[in-house]
């Protein structure tokens, strides 16, 4: 799996968690704080897509991730 692939799949999976844990009509409801975090991770896709750099991108070359698109 390439790091373009990882990114992505975390990022959803953050989404959906934290969407998960804010939203008061989810069975696993924590506290709308979570929904922060949600703004936070659409945050950093949006300068991803703008400046073409991202960190967990970086970090995951350095462990060896083949990198691609």
């Amino acid at each position: 799996m390439t790091t373009w692939r990882i990114v992505r799949l975390v990022a959803g999976l953050f989404i959906l968690l934290s969407l998960a844990l804010g939203i008061p009509g989810s069975p696993i409801f924590v506290s709308q704080w979570w929904l922060a975090f949600t703004a936070f991770v659409g945050a950093n896709l949006l300068q991803s897509g703008l400046t073409k750099w991202c960190l967990m991108e970086s970090m995951l070359r350095k462990f060896g991730v083949e990198p691609g698109c």
